[in-house]
């Protein structure tokens, strides 16, 4: 199928046509032959203007906290609210065989059959940080398609899954009742950078549930004004921030951020997705953020840095691609390799030589 018949099936095929253009299209967008890359690039172009209009949310936490089944509650409550709902979920890759289950479907049973709703299971293939290198396409193609919320859900394998908050709109950090104690739950790193932290299966432990809802939001006055580095003070002001205002201003008083008015204040909830509990707060919470953020600013400038940011990854990306197809660096590998293996030269020597040979190369 073209990239000109998959644009056409993306933008203007009915329910069932449209489910397999985006399909194909993400199929696209994720080969690594040369061919489809450039086709892939003409189809980012052309669906691009009708792309930006959701609003996309970054799901994280452990495994077995349950962001399965949450995203299929809270998917199924914003059908019910008249919302077509896209679901971006990324599965770890294997270290040893490099497949991966993809399973998200198998637990997203209701939401998967339902035609306003599209969820697509993605390998993380050893990318870093919790989400598949083709993810920011695919959320293009999933706003293109109509899809006016578009849900990412990371890995969760650790403290390490932040790449998502740096492609969505809101990043909700999941969270479980009983799951350490006080020093737990102030480790920085994704704690503070969640806008909203979601205690799930509170019915379990009721009492351990609101134990950690008042941990972890101490833990976020603690970690720095709410857990916002931007903020903290003796840092800069952020450059996603919208101009005007001095920073103190912004920050409503060095230490005070939680008392400065037109901010978004990280906050902490309880919910049972199992049960359904809860999930309408949630929203309630999700749409706060979404209307102080539109009207301050801060998401317009989020989406400007997330644009930049994803270029120079794309370029990054590239560029090691390049590297590794140079001619004089595949003539070298080899051997450098295996004197690497055999500690006859350091790895940072050898890696020193093969970068003199593609400069010299290029």
């Amino acid at each position: 199928m073209s990239a000109a018949v998959l644009v056409e099936g993306v933008l203007h095929g009915t329910p069932p046509v449209q489910r397999r253009a985006v399909a194909k299209a993400i199929t696209l967008l994720e080969s690594t032959r040369a061919d489809h890359r450039a086709q892939a690039d003409g189809l980012l172009t052309a669906v691009l203007p009708h792309a930006g209009r959701s609003f996309r949310l970054g799901i994280s936490g452990v495994p077995g906290v349950g962001k399965s089944t949450f995203i299929e509650a809270l998917g199924l409550y914003l059908i019910a609210l008249g919302h077509r709902v896209a679901v971006l979920a990324v599965d770890p890759s294997s270290t040893v065989s490099g497949g991966s289950i993809l399973g998200d479907k198998t637990r997203m049973e209701q939401l998967s059959m339902h035609e306003k709703a599209y969820i697509r299971p993605s390998p993380s293939s050893g990318t870093l940080g919790g989400v598949a290198e083709k993810t920011r396409e695919a959320m293009l193609v999933c706003e293109a398609a109509g899809y006016d919320i578009v849900i990412v859900e990371t890995v969760g394998v650790g403290q390490s899954e932040i790449a998502v908050a740096g492609m969505t709109d809101i990043f909700v950090l999941l969270q479980l009742p009983n799951a350490g104690d006080d020093l737990q739950a102030i480790k920085k790193g994704v704690m503070e950078l969640a806008d909203l932290v979601v205690i799930n299966k509170a019915d379990i432990d009721p009492d351990a549930a609101t134990r950690a809802q008042a941990q972890i939001t101490s833990a976020l006055r603690l970690l720095g004004l709410h857990g916002h580095p931007e903020r903290s003070p003796g840092r800069p002001k952020d450059a996603s921030a919208p101009s005007g205002g001095s920073e103190h201003g912004e920050r409503g008083g060095a230490g005070h951020a939680g008392h400065a008015a037109g901010l978004w204040h990280p906050q902490v909830l309880q919910l049972s997705a199992l049960r359904g509990q809860g999930v309408d707060r949630f929203w309630a919470a999700v749409s706060e953020f979404r209307s102080l953020q539109t009207a301050n600013g801060r998401m317009a400038a989020r989406r400007q840095q997330q644009a930049l940011a994803w270029m120079w990854e794309r370029i990054d990306a590239g560029l090691k691609q390049a590297f590794r197809e140079n001619p004089e660096v595949r003539e070298q590998l080899p051997a450098l390799q295996q004197r690497v293996v055999e500690g006859r030269i350091a790895a940072s020597t050898a890696a020193r030589n093969l970068l003199s040979a593609h400069a010299g190369h290029a």
